[in-house]
Protein backbone atom coordinates (compact mmCIF):
# COMPACT_ATOMS: atom_id res chain seq x y z
CA UNK A 1 0.00 0.00 0.00
CA UNK A 2 3.27 2.54 0.57
CA UNK A 3 4.25 1.66 -2.49
CA UNK A 4 1.16 2.69 -3.92
CA UNK A 5 0.73 5.87 -2.63
CA UNK A 6 4.59 6.95 -3.00
CA UNK A 7 3.50 6.12 -6.58
CA UNK A 8 0.58 8.42 -6.81
CA UNK A 9 2.39 10.90 -5.18
CA UNK A 10 4.78 10.81 -7.30
CA UNK A 11 2.61 11.06 -10.62
CA UNK A 12 0.69 13.88 -8.45
CA UNK A 13 4.26 16.08 -8.28
CA UNK A 14 4.87 15.45 -12.40
CA UNK A 15 1.39 16.79 -13.45
CA UNK A 16 2.15 19.64 -11.52
CA UNK A 17 5.32 20.32 -12.61
CA UNK A 18 4.75 19.70 -15.90
CA UNK A 19 1.31 22.18 -15.52
CA UNK A 20 3.34 25.22 -14.05
CA UNK A 21 6.08 24.77 -17.25
CA UNK A 22 3.20 24.61 -19.33
CA UNK A 23 1.97 27.63 -17.65
CA UNK A 24 4.77 29.39 -17.41
CA UNK A 25 6.09 29.32 -21.14
CA UNK A 26 2.40 30.41 -22.12
CA UNK A 27 2.38 33.36 -20.33
CA UNK A 28 6.51 34.21 -21.32
CA UNK A 29 4.81 33.98 -24.81
CA UNK A 30 2.11 35.96 -24.47
CA UNK A 31 4.05 39.13 -22.60
CA UNK A 32 6.80 38.51 -26.11
CA UNK A 33 4.01 38.97 -28.24
CA UNK A 34 5.15 35.29 -29.68
CA UNK A 35 2.78 32.85 -31.52
CA UNK A 36 4.87 29.60 -30.43
CA UNK A 37 2.72 26.01 -31.55
CA UNK A 38 4.12 24.00 -28.29
CA UNK A 39 5.40 21.55 -29.85
CA UNK A 40 8.49 23.74 -31.09
CA UNK A 41 8.75 25.40 -28.01
CA UNK A 42 12.19 22.86 -27.33
CA UNK A 43 13.37 23.98 -30.79
CA UNK A 44 12.83 27.84 -29.86
CA UNK A 45 15.12 27.40 -26.71
CA UNK A 46 18.17 25.52 -28.48
CA UNK A 47 18.41 29.45 -30.74
CA UNK A 48 21.46 30.97 -29.90
CA UNK A 49 22.09 32.71 -33.24
CA UNK A 50 19.72 34.95 -35.29
CA UNK A 51 18.87 37.36 -38.37
CA UNK A 52 17.89 40.50 -39.41
CA UNK A 53 16.19 41.32 -42.79
CA UNK A 54 18.15 43.93 -45.03
CA UNK A 55 15.96 47.10 -45.66
CA UNK A 56 14.24 49.50 -43.31
CA UNK A 57 11.22 48.89 -44.74
CA UNK A 58 11.30 45.09 -45.62
CA UNK A 59 12.03 42.50 -43.08
CA UNK A 60 12.18 39.85 -46.12
CA UNK A 61 11.78 35.86 -46.82
CA UNK A 62 14.88 34.26 -48.51
CA UNK A 63 16.77 30.84 -48.95
CA UNK A 64 19.10 31.65 -46.03
CA UNK A 65 16.14 33.17 -43.89
CA UNK A 66 14.28 31.29 -40.54
CA UNK A 67 10.49 31.99 -41.25
CA UNK A 68 8.63 31.31 -38.43
CA UNK A 69 4.73 31.09 -37.99
CA UNK A 70 2.22 29.97 -36.08
CA UNK A 71 2.19 26.40 -37.64
CA UNK A 72 6.12 25.42 -38.52
CA UNK A 73 9.06 26.06 -39.14
CA UNK A 74 9.63 26.49 -42.89
CA UNK A 75 13.39 26.82 -42.72
CA UNK A 76 16.45 25.90 -40.85
CA UNK A 77 18.34 28.74 -39.27
CA UNK A 78 21.56 29.27 -40.76
CA UNK A 79 24.57 28.44 -38.91
CA UNK A 80 25.79 31.52 -37.21
CA UNK A 81 21.90 33.16 -37.40
CA UNK A 82 21.00 35.17 -34.30
CA UNK A 83 17.18 35.34 -33.98
CA UNK A 84 16.15 37.13 -30.78
CA UNK A 85 13.09 35.84 -30.00
CA UNK A 86 12.48 38.98 -27.62
CA UNK A 87 11.97 41.30 -31.03
CA UNK A 88 9.49 39.53 -32.79
CA UNK A 89 6.50 41.10 -33.48
CA UNK A 90 3.51 39.95 -35.23
CA UNK A 91 3.36 36.17 -36.75
CA UNK A 92 5.96 35.75 -39.30
CA UNK A 93 9.79 36.42 -38.80
CA UNK A 94 12.25 36.70 -41.57
CA UNK A 95 15.69 37.78 -42.16
CA UNK A 96 17.74 38.41 -45.01
CA UNK A 97 21.54 38.78 -44.83
CA UNK A 98 22.93 38.24 -41.29
CA UNK A 99 25.85 35.20 -42.22
CA UNK A 100 28.48 33.59 -39.99
CA UNK A 101 30.95 36.79 -41.14
CA UNK A 102 29.20 38.95 -38.50
CA UNK A 103 29.92 36.65 -35.41
CA UNK A 104 33.35 35.24 -36.31
CA UNK A 105 36.14 37.40 -38.00
CA UNK A 106 39.13 35.57 -38.39
CA UNK A 107 42.38 36.84 -36.84
CA UNK A 108 44.71 38.44 -38.82
CA UNK A 109 48.35 39.19 -38.06
CA UNK A 110 48.85 42.88 -37.61
CA UNK A 111 50.57 45.25 -40.51
CA UNK A 112 53.37 47.47 -39.83
CA UNK A 113 52.15 51.17 -39.14
CA UNK A 114 53.49 53.84 -41.41
CA UNK A 115 52.65 57.06 -42.17
CA UNK A 116 50.01 58.47 -43.91
CA UNK A 117 47.86 61.67 -44.42
CA UNK A 118 44.31 60.80 -44.25
CA UNK A 119 43.42 62.71 -40.70
CA UNK A 120 41.07 61.41 -38.30
CA UNK A 121 37.73 63.19 -36.69
CA UNK A 122 36.11 62.30 -33.17
CA UNK A 123 32.62 62.16 -32.22
CA UNK A 124 32.20 65.65 -29.97
CA UNK A 125 30.05 65.58 -26.85
CA UNK A 126 26.53 65.41 -27.74
CA UNK A 127 23.94 68.21 -26.66
CA UNK A 128 23.38 68.72 -22.78
CA UNK A 129 20.07 67.11 -21.06
CA UNK A 130 18.58 70.25 -21.34
CA UNK A 131 18.35 69.80 -25.19
CA UNK A 132 16.17 67.66 -26.95
CA UNK A 133 17.25 63.60 -26.39
CA UNK A 134 20.64 62.96 -28.84
CA UNK A 135 20.48 60.04 -30.58
CA UNK A 136 23.68 59.25 -28.88
CA UNK A 137 22.71 60.35 -25.75
CA UNK A 138 24.23 62.42 -23.42
CA UNK A 139 28.30 60.89 -24.04
CA UNK A 140 31.51 61.42 -25.08
CA UNK A 141 33.44 58.35 -25.93
CA UNK A 142 37.12 57.30 -25.51
CA UNK A 143 39.62 58.89 -28.27
CA UNK A 144 41.07 55.72 -28.92
CA UNK A 145 39.63 52.17 -30.10
CA UNK A 146 40.84 49.17 -29.03
CA UNK A 147 39.90 45.43 -29.09
CA UNK A 148 36.60 43.88 -28.77
CA UNK A 149 35.94 43.10 -25.04
CA UNK A 150 33.20 39.92 -23.95
CA UNK A 151 29.67 41.11 -23.36
CA UNK A 152 27.32 38.35 -21.63
CA UNK A 153 24.93 40.87 -21.50
CA UNK A 154 21.30 39.49 -22.52
CA UNK A 155 18.47 41.24 -25.38
CA UNK A 156 16.06 43.70 -23.92
CA UNK A 157 13.05 41.56 -23.12
CA UNK A 158 9.77 43.35 -24.39
CA UNK A 159 9.81 45.67 -27.39
CA UNK A 160 7.35 48.73 -28.38
CA UNK A 161 3.71 48.22 -29.67
CA UNK A 162 3.66 50.73 -32.01
CA UNK A 163 5.77 53.93 -31.64
CA UNK A 164 9.13 53.92 -31.56
CA UNK A 165 11.70 54.19 -28.68
CA UNK A 166 15.11 55.79 -28.55
CA UNK A 167 17.31 54.17 -26.03
CA UNK A 168 16.54 56.13 -22.46
CA UNK A 169 19.85 58.48 -21.64
CA UNK A 170 19.30 58.37 -17.66
CA UNK A 171 21.94 55.61 -17.26
CA UNK A 172 24.63 57.29 -19.87
CA UNK A 173 28.03 56.86 -18.83
CA UNK A 174 30.99 59.84 -19.43
CA UNK A 175 33.12 57.42 -21.74
CA UNK A 176 31.78 54.53 -24.06
CA UNK A 177 33.07 51.15 -24.64
CA UNK A 178 36.26 51.32 -27.04
CA UNK A 179 35.24 48.86 -29.32
CA UNK A 180 32.33 51.28 -30.79
CA UNK A 181 35.57 53.43 -32.40
CA UNK A 182 35.26 57.05 -32.19
CA UNK A 183 38.12 58.63 -34.90
CA UNK A 184 37.19 58.05 -38.41
CA UNK A 185 39.26 58.76 -41.88
CA UNK A 186 38.55 62.21 -42.91
CA UNK A 187 38.36 63.16 -46.76
CA UNK A 188 38.35 67.42 -46.49
CA UNK A 189 39.52 67.68 -49.98
CA UNK A 190 36.66 66.62 -51.65
CA UNK A 191 34.64 69.40 -53.27
CA UNK A 192 30.82 69.50 -52.86
CA UNK A 193 29.20 68.96 -56.08
CA UNK A 194 26.53 72.15 -56.32
CA UNK A 195 25.99 75.38 -54.53
CA UNK A 196 22.36 74.86 -53.52
CA UNK A 197 20.87 77.24 -51.49
CA UNK A 198 17.99 74.87 -49.68
CA UNK A 199 21.06 71.77 -49.52
CA UNK A 200 20.87 69.42 -46.23
CA UNK A 201 24.29 70.32 -45.05
CA UNK A 202 22.99 73.97 -44.82
CA UNK A 203 19.59 73.02 -43.43
CA UNK A 204 20.91 70.93 -40.88
CA UNK A 205 23.13 73.27 -39.24
CA UNK A 206 20.46 74.79 -37.39
CA UNK A 207 18.63 71.63 -36.47
CA UNK A 208 18.85 69.23 -33.06
CA UNK A 209 20.50 66.85 -35.27
CA UNK A 210 23.48 68.97 -35.65
CA UNK A 211 25.42 67.54 -33.58
CA UNK A 212 25.13 63.60 -34.73
CA UNK A 213 26.91 65.11 -38.55
CA UNK A 214 30.37 65.25 -39.11
CA UNK A 215 30.79 66.49 -42.94
CA UNK A 216 34.27 64.87 -43.75
CA UNK A 217 33.59 61.24 -43.13
CA UNK A 218 34.16 59.77 -46.46
CA UNK A 219 30.93 57.91 -47.66
CA UNK A 220 32.74 55.90 -50.16
CA UNK A 221 35.98 53.72 -50.27
CA UNK A 222 38.98 53.63 -52.98
CA UNK A 223 42.13 52.97 -53.88
CA UNK A 224 43.28 55.84 -51.66
CA UNK A 225 41.50 54.91 -48.80
CA UNK A 226 43.95 51.81 -47.68
CA UNK A 227 47.25 52.28 -45.97
CA UNK A 228 49.29 49.39 -43.64
CA UNK A 229 48.46 52.19 -40.99
CA UNK A 230 44.67 52.72 -41.91
CA UNK A 231 44.35 48.43 -42.58
CA UNK A 232 45.97 48.29 -38.71
CA UNK A 233 43.09 50.92 -37.29
CA UNK A 234 39.72 49.51 -39.21
CA UNK A 235 41.14 45.34 -39.11
CA UNK A 236 40.12 45.54 -35.30
CA UNK A 237 36.00 45.78 -36.30
CA UNK A 238 34.17 43.29 -37.62
CA UNK A 239 31.85 43.31 -40.29
CA UNK A 240 30.90 46.35 -42.54
CA UNK A 241 32.31 48.37 -39.59
CA UNK A 242 35.51 47.88 -40.25
CA UNK A 243 38.29 45.65 -42.31
CA UNK A 244 38.15 42.56 -39.69
CA UNK A 245 36.36 40.68 -42.83
CA UNK A 246 39.41 40.75 -45.06
CA UNK A 247 42.90 40.36 -45.15
CA UNK A 248 44.97 43.28 -46.55
CA UNK A 249 46.30 41.54 -49.67
CA UNK A 250 42.53 40.59 -50.80
CA UNK A 251 41.75 44.49 -49.29
CA UNK A 252 44.55 46.21 -52.10
CA UNK A 253 43.65 44.13 -54.62
CA UNK A 254 40.47 45.01 -54.61
CA UNK A 255 40.38 48.93 -54.02
CA UNK A 256 43.09 49.62 -56.35
CA UNK A 257 40.48 48.34 -58.66
CA UNK A 258 38.79 51.52 -57.73
CA UNK A 259 41.40 54.02 -59.14
CA UNK A 260 38.95 56.99 -60.85
CA UNK A 261 37.02 59.67 -59.48
CA UNK A 262 34.14 58.09 -60.46
CA UNK A 263 34.84 55.61 -57.84
CA UNK A 264 34.93 58.01 -54.67
CA UNK A 265 32.27 60.37 -56.25
CA UNK A 266 28.51 59.39 -55.53
CA UNK A 267 27.39 60.95 -58.47
CA UNK A 268 30.45 60.91 -61.05
CA UNK A 269 28.07 61.84 -63.97
CA UNK A 270 27.08 65.58 -62.77
CA UNK A 271 28.59 67.74 -65.06
CA UNK A 272 27.32 65.52 -67.70
CA UNK A 273 23.90 65.80 -67.59
CA UNK A 274 22.51 68.70 -69.59
CA UNK A 275 19.57 68.54 -67.09
CA UNK A 276 21.21 69.33 -64.30
CA UNK A 277 19.18 70.90 -61.50
CA UNK A 278 20.91 73.74 -59.38
CA UNK A 279 20.66 71.19 -56.35
CA UNK A 280 21.58 67.06 -56.41
CA UNK A 281 17.86 65.87 -55.93
CA UNK A 282 17.59 62.03 -54.81
CA UNK A 283 14.49 59.41 -54.36
CA UNK A 284 15.38 56.60 -52.09
CA UNK A 285 13.64 53.83 -52.64
CA UNK A 286 12.81 50.96 -50.35
CA UNK A 287 10.41 48.16 -50.76
CA UNK A 288 7.91 48.51 -48.20
CA UNK A 289 4.57 47.89 -48.83
CA UNK A 290 3.31 51.91 -48.23
CA UNK A 291 4.24 52.11 -51.87
CA UNK A 292 1.73 49.50 -53.12
CA UNK A 293 -1.10 51.50 -55.12
CA UNK A 294 0.67 54.76 -54.41
CA UNK A 295 0.70 56.39 -58.05
CA UNK A 296 4.44 57.56 -56.64
CA UNK A 297 6.13 56.21 -59.62
CA UNK A 298 6.38 59.14 -62.00
CA UNK A 299 7.35 62.09 -59.12
CA UNK A 300 9.86 59.48 -58.18
CA UNK A 301 11.58 59.65 -61.75
CA UNK A 302 11.30 63.14 -61.54
CA UNK A 303 14.31 63.47 -59.51
CA UNK A 304 18.14 63.47 -60.90
CA UNK A 305 18.74 60.23 -59.11
CA UNK A 306 17.12 57.20 -57.93
CA UNK A 307 18.53 55.31 -55.09
CA UNK A 308 16.76 51.23 -54.35
CA UNK A 309 18.35 48.12 -52.90
CA UNK A 310 18.02 44.65 -52.34
CA UNK A 311 15.09 42.83 -54.23
CA UNK A 312 13.73 46.00 -56.05
CA UNK A 313 11.10 44.30 -58.56
CA UNK A 314 10.37 47.23 -60.96
CA UNK A 315 8.42 45.39 -63.59
CA UNK A 316 5.08 45.59 -63.54
CA UNK A 317 4.90 48.18 -60.69
CA UNK A 318 5.97 51.08 -62.14
CA UNK A 319 3.02 53.11 -61.38
CA UNK A 320 3.96 52.72 -57.94
CA UNK A 321 7.48 52.64 -57.74
CA UNK A 322 9.04 54.57 -60.87
CA UNK A 323 11.42 52.66 -63.73
CA UNK A 324 14.71 54.38 -63.23
CA UNK A 325 17.59 53.17 -60.87
CA UNK A 326 20.70 55.50 -61.00
CA UNK A 327 22.33 53.65 -57.54
CA UNK A 328 21.79 50.15 -56.31
CA UNK A 329 22.98 49.07 -52.84
CA UNK A 330 23.53 45.62 -51.74
CA UNK A 331 25.82 43.48 -50.03
CA UNK A 332 26.96 40.29 -51.96
CA UNK A 333 24.58 38.02 -49.88
CA UNK A 334 21.41 40.43 -49.88
CA UNK A 335 21.67 40.14 -53.81
CA UNK A 336 22.02 36.56 -53.54
CA UNK A 337 19.09 36.04 -51.35
CA UNK A 338 16.88 38.58 -52.88
CA UNK A 339 17.62 36.83 -56.38
CA UNK A 340 16.29 33.38 -54.68
CA UNK A 341 13.61 34.73 -52.70
CA UNK A 342 11.88 37.07 -55.22
CA UNK A 343 12.50 35.49 -58.18
CA UNK A 344 8.77 34.64 -57.90
CA UNK A 345 7.91 38.53 -57.97
CA UNK A 346 9.98 38.86 -61.10
CA UNK A 347 13.34 39.64 -59.06
CA UNK A 348 16.67 38.60 -61.52
CA UNK A 349 19.27 40.56 -60.13
CA UNK A 350 20.05 43.99 -59.92
CA UNK A 351 18.65 46.92 -62.45
CA UNK A 352 21.26 46.87 -65.42
CA UNK A 353 21.14 50.64 -67.26
CA UNK A 354 23.66 52.97 -68.39
CA UNK A 355 23.12 55.51 -65.56
CA UNK A 356 22.58 52.72 -62.83
CA UNK A 357 26.00 52.61 -60.66
CA UNK A 358 26.51 49.13 -58.00
CA UNK A 359 27.72 50.52 -54.10
CA UNK A 360 28.38 47.48 -52.65
CA UNK A 361 27.93 47.37 -48.25
CA UNK A 362 30.80 45.13 -47.81
CA UNK A 363 29.66 42.79 -45.17
CA UNK A 364 32.57 40.49 -45.71
CA UNK A 365 35.66 39.87 -48.18
CA UNK A 366 33.29 37.86 -50.34
CA UNK A 367 31.87 41.05 -51.53
CA UNK A 368 35.74 42.36 -51.91
CA UNK A 369 36.23 39.28 -53.94
CA UNK A 370 32.90 39.61 -55.84
CA UNK A 371 33.53 43.26 -56.78
CA UNK A 372 36.89 42.88 -58.22
CA UNK A 373 35.87 40.02 -60.09
CA UNK A 374 32.93 41.64 -61.58
CA UNK A 375 35.08 45.43 -62.28
CA UNK A 376 37.74 42.69 -63.95
CA UNK A 377 35.73 40.74 -65.60
CA UNK A 378 37.52 37.88 -63.65
CA UNK A 379 36.31 34.52 -62.15
CA UNK A 380 35.43 35.17 -58.60
CA UNK A 381 38.65 33.55 -56.71
CA UNK A 382 37.20 32.01 -53.84
CA UNK A 383 34.12 31.94 -51.29
CA UNK A 384 30.21 31.20 -51.77
CA UNK A 385 30.54 33.04 -55.11
CA UNK A 386 33.89 31.27 -56.53
CA UNK A 387 33.17 30.88 -60.24
CA UNK A 388 35.11 29.52 -63.38
CA UNK A 389 33.76 32.51 -65.57
CA UNK A 390 33.13 36.03 -64.64
CA UNK A 391 30.30 37.18 -62.52
CA UNK A 392 27.54 38.53 -65.03
CA UNK A 393 24.99 40.39 -62.04
CA UNK A 394 25.68 43.62 -63.60
CA UNK A 395 26.04 43.25 -67.05
CA UNK A 396 28.65 41.81 -69.40
CA UNK A 397 30.22 44.83 -70.27
CA UNK A 398 30.13 47.16 -66.95
CA UNK A 399 33.37 48.93 -66.09
CA UNK A 400 35.30 49.54 -62.97
CA UNK A 401 33.41 53.29 -63.46
CA UNK A 402 30.19 52.18 -62.28
CA UNK A 403 31.48 50.35 -59.15
CA UNK A 404 31.50 52.30 -55.56
CA UNK A 405 32.25 50.76 -52.15
CA UNK A 406 30.80 52.09 -48.90
CA UNK A 407 33.41 53.21 -46.20
CA UNK A 408 33.57 51.14 -42.98
CA UNK A 409 34.11 54.37 -40.98
CA UNK A 410 31.17 55.53 -42.78
CA UNK A 411 29.10 52.63 -41.51
CA UNK A 412 30.24 52.61 -38.04
CA UNK A 413 29.77 56.63 -38.26
CA UNK A 414 26.23 55.72 -38.81
CA UNK A 415 25.85 52.95 -36.30
CA UNK A 416 27.74 55.44 -33.33
CA UNK A 417 26.06 58.34 -34.22
CA UNK A 418 22.63 57.87 -36.01
CA UNK A 419 21.24 54.33 -34.82
CA UNK A 420 22.62 53.47 -31.39
CA UNK A 421 20.79 50.42 -30.31
CA UNK A 422 20.50 49.12 -27.03
CA UNK A 423 21.95 45.80 -28.87
CA UNK A 424 25.55 47.53 -28.64
CA UNK A 425 25.28 46.45 -25.23
CA UNK A 426 24.93 42.76 -25.39
CA UNK A 427 26.04 39.57 -26.68
CA UNK A 428 25.04 40.59 -30.46
CA UNK A 429 27.11 43.92 -30.76
CA UNK A 430 29.11 42.38 -33.75
CA UNK A 431 26.34 41.53 -35.66
CA UNK A 432 24.79 44.68 -35.35
CA UNK A 433 24.66 47.18 -37.97
CA UNK A 434 22.20 49.80 -39.51
CA UNK A 435 19.89 47.90 -42.47
CA UNK A 436 21.25 48.10 -45.74
CA UNK A 437 18.31 50.25 -46.70
CA UNK A 438 18.84 52.68 -43.67
CA UNK A 439 22.61 52.81 -45.08
CA UNK A 440 21.54 54.10 -48.51
CA UNK A 441 19.05 56.43 -47.25
CA UNK A 442 21.84 57.76 -44.74
CA UNK A 443 24.08 57.85 -47.78
CA UNK A 444 21.67 59.93 -49.28
CA UNK A 445 21.55 62.65 -47.19
CA UNK A 446 24.78 62.56 -46.69
CA UNK A 447 25.72 63.43 -50.46
CA UNK A 448 22.34 64.46 -51.75
CA UNK A 449 21.12 67.97 -51.76
CA UNK A 450 17.62 67.16 -50.71
CA UNK A 451 16.23 63.74 -50.21
CA UNK A 452 12.86 62.50 -50.80
CA UNK A 453 12.25 58.85 -49.31
CA UNK A 454 9.71 56.46 -50.37
CA UNK A 455 8.93 52.93 -49.16
CA UNK A 456 10.48 53.01 -45.61
CA UNK A 457 8.67 52.02 -42.27
CA UNK A 458 6.13 54.41 -40.66
CA UNK A 459 4.32 54.26 -37.34
CA UNK A 460 1.53 52.71 -39.63
CA UNK A 461 3.78 49.91 -40.87
CA UNK A 462 1.17 46.99 -39.41
CA UNK A 463 -1.26 48.32 -42.02
CA UNK A 464 0.72 47.31 -44.82
CA UNK A 465 2.34 44.29 -46.20
CA UNK A 466 6.04 43.23 -46.00
CA UNK A 467 7.24 44.59 -49.50
CA UNK A 468 4.77 46.37 -52.69
CA UNK A 469 5.01 43.41 -54.54
CA UNK A 470 3.48 41.02 -51.97
CA UNK A 471 0.65 39.16 -53.19
CA UNK A 472 -0.58 38.13 -50.05
CA UNK A 473 -0.18 40.75 -47.17
CA UNK A 474 3.15 39.52 -44.82
CA UNK A 475 3.65 41.52 -41.51
CA UNK A 476 7.21 42.77 -40.96
CA UNK A 477 9.02 40.71 -38.96
CA UNK A 478 12.02 42.37 -35.94
CA UNK A 479 15.58 40.50 -35.55
CA UNK A 480 18.63 41.38 -33.28
CA UNK A 481 21.18 42.57 -36.03
CA UNK A 482 18.86 45.52 -36.93
CA UNK A 483 17.08 47.87 -35.13
CA UNK A 484 14.28 49.04 -37.34
CA UNK A 485 12.09 50.80 -34.74
CA UNK A 486 14.72 52.85 -33.84
CA UNK A 487 15.31 53.49 -38.20
CA UNK A 488 11.64 54.20 -37.90
CA UNK A 489 11.77 56.92 -35.51
CA UNK A 490 15.05 58.50 -37.26
CA UNK A 491 12.71 58.51 -40.57
CA UNK A 492 10.34 60.86 -38.05
CA UNK A 493 13.21 63.28 -36.96
CA UNK A 494 14.95 63.86 -40.05
CA UNK A 495 11.37 64.78 -41.77
CA UNK A 496 9.94 66.37 -38.51
CA UNK A 497 13.49 68.69 -39.17
CA UNK A 498 12.94 68.98 -42.82
CA UNK A 499 16.23 67.48 -44.16
CA UNK A 500 14.05 64.45 -45.80
CA UNK A 501 10.57 64.24 -47.02
CA UNK A 502 9.07 61.05 -46.03
CA UNK A 503 6.45 59.52 -47.92
CA UNK A 504 4.07 58.97 -45.50
CA UNK A 505 0.07 57.44 -45.98
CA UNK A 506 -1.43 59.72 -42.91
Amino acid sequence: MAGVMGGRKRRLVLFFLTVVSVLSFYILCVNLEIHVPWHMADRLARIHHGNGHDSSPEPSRSQDSLVFNRDHWIHTPPPAATLDPTLVSGSTVVNEHTSAAHVKTATKPRVATTTTRTTTETITPAKKSSDPPPLLGDRTLESKPAPDAKDDAKPTTKESNVQPQLPSTSAAKTTEPPYLGDTYATEEDIPLQTDCPDSITRRVTSTDLADRFLRHVPVLQWAKSTTPDQYERLSQYPGAHGWGVVDYKTLVATLSVLNSSANWQMFDDWNQRSNRSQCVRCAVIGNGGILKDSKQGREIDRHDYVFRTNGAVIKGFEQDVGSRTTHYTFSTNTLRNSMRSYAGQGYRGPPVSEETRYVFLPDHDRDYLLMKAAATHTPVERGPEHSDSPPNYFGENVSASKFKMYHPDFIRYLRNRFLRSRTLKTRYKDIYRPSTGAVMLLAAVHTCDQVSAYGFMTPDFRNYSDHYYDSTYHAVGFFINHDLRMEMSLWQQLHQARLIRLYMRQ
